[in-house]
């Protein structure tokens, strides 16, 4: 592999594992049961466009937040690796839990792209950490297009997840996301690990 590529691989492999596609597509599936393909399609490029926003934002501010609270990326890779180990416990032990919205006589549920399907299903505490921690080691552009890349698997995903989960069965798709929990756990404990040791 080229050199120049590697810092773009090492942005998109850990935003990948923390924005979990396996794994939200159930409950994004969940959430939007027994709504129309064009209600679904809606709420998907709703819940993109502000996941994007969301992540542009902690993207181009994460050293202005560091600089105001007095945070270094160590601190940062600790706390942020205990969410993530947390994160990936609870989904291994509670991962079969699931929210609901109200549908609206049209098939639509206009509240839930926004939250809580945009922040925090894509966008949560993991794949906020994941960014900043992108940013600070490999700098603006391999984190921006590993966003650009990973955003565009989970709206693809979305679109054409739920048709190919209905036919693989529903213990393919949580064999799936447990597989991927368990990656998630270990990138938490390298995180940890490399946080430590830059501290000492």
């Amino acid at each position: 592999m080229p050199t120049e590529l590697t810092p773009y691989l090492e942005s998109f492999l850990p935003l990948f594992v923390a924005m979990n596609l396996p794994g939200v597509l159930p409950i994004f599936m969940g959430l939007t049961d027994g709504m129309s393909v064009k209600a679904r399609r809606k709420l998907v490029f709703q819940a993109s466009i502000t996941a994007f926003a969301v992540a542009i934002l902690i993207l181009f501010a994460g050293q202005v937040i560091f600089k105001t609270m007095g945070i270094t990326v160590n601190d940062l890779r600790v706390g942020g690796g205990l969410i993530l180990l947390v994160l990936s416990i609870n989904d291994l032990i509670f991962g079969d839990y699931r929210q609901r919205g109200s549908i609206n006589e049209d098939g639509s549920v206009p509240t839930i792209g926004i939250v809580p399907i945009g922040i925090p299903l894509i966008i949560g505490p993991a794949a906020i950490t994941t960014i900043i921690v992108s940013q600070q080691s490999f700098g603006y552009i391999p984190s921006l297009v590993s966003l650009f890349i990973n955003l565009g698997l989970i709206t693809i995903g979305f679109l054409v997840g739920p048709p190919l989960i209905e036919k693989l069965g529903s213990s393919t798709a949580k064999a799936v996301a447990k597989i991927t929990s368990l990656f998630l756990a270990a990138i938490a404990v390298a995180m940890i690990r490399v946080g430590i040791m830059g501290m000492i």
